[in-house]
C-alpha cells in the first residue's frame, strides 16, 4: 500500500484504501449497459492491526472498517474529494455517513 501511494499519489506513508476511477467526473460515465467505475485497493493490514478481543469481537469490527472504507473509496469513484477542502470534508462526510448507515440497516 505504500509503494502503490507513493506511486499514485506522491505521498510517502501507507493509507488505509486507495480508489483509482476509471472517469474524472461523472458526466463521463456511460449512458448504457454496465461499466467499471474504478479500482479499490483495501489495506487489510491496516485493519487488522491492533485488533483483539474475541473471534466474535475481531470479525466484527473488520466488517465494521471494511463498510467504512468500502463506501469511502466508493465516494471517491463518484467524484466526492475530501482534500480539496472543508466544504467538501463536510459533504463527503455526510454521504459517508447516510451509506454506512443504509449498510448496517442491510446487516
Amino acid at each position: 500500500m505504500l509503494a502503490l501511494n507513493k506511486a499514485h499519489r506522491g505521498v510517502d506513508k501507507t493509507t488505509d484504501v486507495l480508489s483509482f476511477p476509471m472517469y474524472d467526473t461523472i458526466k463521463e460515465f456511460p449512458k448504457e449497459g454496465e461499466f467499471l467505475l474504478g479500482d479499490v485497493v483495501i489495506n487489510t493490514e491496516w485493519i487488522y492491526s491492533g485488533l483483539t478481543g474475541s473471534p466474535e469481537a475481531v470479525t466484527a469490527e473488520v466488517k465494521t472498517q471494511l463498510r467504512i472504507l468500502l463506501v469511502h473509496a466508493l465516494l471517491h469513484l463518484l467524484g466526492y474529494d475530501h482534500e480539496i477542502d472543508a466544504q467538501h470534508d463536510r459533504s463527503m462526510k455526510k454521504k459517508e455517513a447516510e451509506l454506512i448507515n443504509v449498510l448496517k440497516k442491510m446487516d
